[in-house]
């Protein structure tokens, strides 16, 4: 199997959290393992087949497992996938401060405040 290229580090971890979707998913299973329900119910915006697509994908890339028997299936963050916390904190705490300036609303910051 050839190896994977890359023209700089910050590449490669744009393509392993690829669109919009996946930081996402991973933002919220940082805080703690969830089921598919509850991802549903705290991302809207993103339809169930999208949501199983990038769960597949986060899978596939040894970021996500699933934990606990079929009653109650989680999704959790892998050990590599938790190395990503500091990564995906930082994202979070930027946008957080970049809200205001740009006139845009969070509907996680405004039910938190």
């Amino acid at each position: 199997m050839a190896a994977l290229r890359f023209g700089c580090p910050v590449e490669l971890t744009l393509t392993l959290l690829g669109g919009k979707w996946k930081p996402v998913i991973l933002a919220h299973l940082k805080e703690k393992p969830r089921p598919y329900a509850e991802l549903r119910r705290l991302i809207p915006r993103l339809s169930d087949k999208m949501l199983t697509q990038r769960l597949r994908d986060l899978r596939g890339q040894g970021l996500v497992e699933k934990s606990g028997g079929p009653l109650r299936l989680r999704y959790q963050l892998t050990a590599r996938g938790r190395s990503l916390a500091p990564v995906l904190q930082a994202m979070h705490d930027w946008g957080q401060r970049m809200a205001e300036p740009l006139g845009a609303t969070i509907d996680s910051i405004q039910r938190e405040g």
